[in-house]
């Protein structure tokens, strides 16, 4: 059994894989900005094995350090951290785009993974072991038109998994960085402010990645014999050629 902590736990594939790695038996810690979602979750998942809870928003420095800091000691021995929290907003040019924005997408997916590494981080190094698996997506693989600072934002995830790997891995800590293609989460809805028929278009046509398939994936990363270090994973729906191409009906 491993102590497991998962960021974005509250809904797509932050949930979907809670509720996998919790029918493995595996300690959970979910983390996520609402506490009724999480505390549900929690209650349900409960029945399969331990869970902790904590409530904070990644982009938030003092908030994270706060929270990791006031886990029990039983529960800072940390084998596997999940930063799977990120979002996107807007589909806009560079020209037409909202700083809001830029900085929801920069904070969220970039300096709020670093806030949660580090203090787990410290965790692994004493103890020499551990597994870092960074949710990245497709969208660093192949830059597009109206989604320039979320692409930017995930390869910078890419860079960051990158450098993770070339200095952690003298310490037994290993680091996966998956690629999602398309997903049908509430993603589109996050990015459309909440305009679920536009968000719907995106996932018309072919058959998109659930986030249970995603959940699988980190499942079998975590599983590996520790001799395994699965460094890098991209997956696409069948439909979805590259980045930029899905071929729908």
């Amino acid at each position: 059994m491993k102590t497991i902590f998962i960021t974005g736990a509250t809904s797509g594939i932050g949930k979907a894989t809670a509720i996998v790695l919790a029918k493995q038996k595996q300690r959970l810690i979910l983390c996520g900005r609402n506490v009724t979602i999480l505390e549900d979750l929690k209650n349900k998942l409960s029945e399969e094995t331990e869970i902790i809870t904590l409530n904070f928003d990644v982009r938030n420095s003092e908030a994270v350090f706060k929270a990791i800091d006031s886990l029990p000691e039983s529960w800072k021995n940390i084998d596997v951290l999940i930063n799977n929290a990120g979002n996107a907003h807007g589909l806009d040019s560079i020209s037409n785009g909202s700083i809001e924005d830029w900085d929801a997408m920069m904070d969220g997916n970039v300096k709020g993974l670093l806030y949660v590494s580090q203090p787990i981080i410290k965790f692994m190094k004493e103890k020499q072991n551990g597994q870092i698996i960074n949710i990245s997506s497709v969208a660093a693989r192949q830059t597009y038109a109206n989604g320039v600072v979320y692409c930017a934002s995930k390869k910078a995830v890419d860079v960051i998994s990158e450098g993770m790997r070339i200095e952690l891995t003298e310490f037994g800590i290993r680091v996966t960085n998956i690629q999602p293609g398309a997903v049908e989460t509430d993603f589109s809805k996050v990015r459309f402010k909440g305009d679920e028929k536009r968000a719907a278009t995106v996932y018309t046509g072919y058959e998109p990645l659930t986030a249970e398939d995603i959940a699988d994936a980190i499942a079998y990363c975590i599983n590996v014999p520790e001799r395994v270090s699965i460094a890098e994973m991209t997956i696409y729906p069948k439909a979805q050629a590259e980045p930029r191409t899905i071929y729908k009906k």
